[in-house]
């Protein structure tokens, strides 16, 4: 199976022994609360590595707020993004913890990422061998590593690499996936997976506007 950690983390089940389809949802969030609470407390685009969060202390009552959060206990297909993972989300949890240290947020805010990713995984795909990660996130080592190992708990021979180990570098999986869009819509091939998206039927996606 694939994970793509963008903004929102999508979980993509490829076929196995349990499942026929391709099957995909977004299960929560990526890198969007991890961007955002380094850009707003450090100054800093992103947490290279992991680094930063590696440093901090989980707040287990803040993590068990979170994982509440609704939409993950919802069956796919399912989509969410930043209309919902947001920092006036976060900062509507942080209100019950005044006084929490930022850098503690963050390592708990890491922690909450790879725990819904590994949560869906576990759930939807329990029979896959190797996740390979794919977008931002598979930069994070730290990150990486606690889904690993969270997976491992249940599964102990699982592997959890990049997808580089596939010859595809992390960060051009959606160029890629953009041009195989273009391209089915060149030969007028349907695009679209009704098991992934919950839609009526397969679809000729997209349109074309010459300049």
């Amino acid at each position: 199976m694939v994970e793509n950690i963008v903004g929102i983390a999508n979980t993509i089940i490829l076929p196995g022994r349990l499942n026929r389809l391709v099957t995909g949802f977004d299960n929560g969030p990526g890198n969007v609360l991890l961007d955002a609470w380094i850009a707003q407390h450090d100054g800093r685009h992103y947490d290279e590595g992991g680094e930063w969060a590696k440093t901090g202390k989980v707040h287990a009552e803040l993590l068990a707020r979170l994982r509440a959060e609704p939409f993950l206990s919802l069956p796919p297909p399912k989509s969410t993004g930043r209309d919902l993972f947001h920092p006036a989300w976060l900062a509507e949890h942080l209100q019950a913890f005044p006084g929490i240290a930022s850098v503690d947020v963050q390592a708990t805010l890491t922690v909450y990422t790879a725990t819904t990713i590994s949560d869906a995984i576990r759930q939807y795909a329990p029979d896959t061998s190797t996740v390979y990660v794919c977008g931002g996130g598979a930069f994070n080592h730290y990150l990486m590593t606690l889904i690993y190992f969270s997976l491992r708990l249940h599964k102990p021979d699982i592997v959890v690499t990049s997808t580089a180990a596939l010859g595809i570098a992390p960060n051009h999986i959606e160029a890629l996936a953009f041009a195989w869009l273009a391209q089915r819509f060149d030969t007028k091939e349907p695009a679209n997976l009704p098991a992934v998206t919950g839609a009526e039927g397969l679809r000729v996606l997209g349109a074309l506007y010459p300049a």
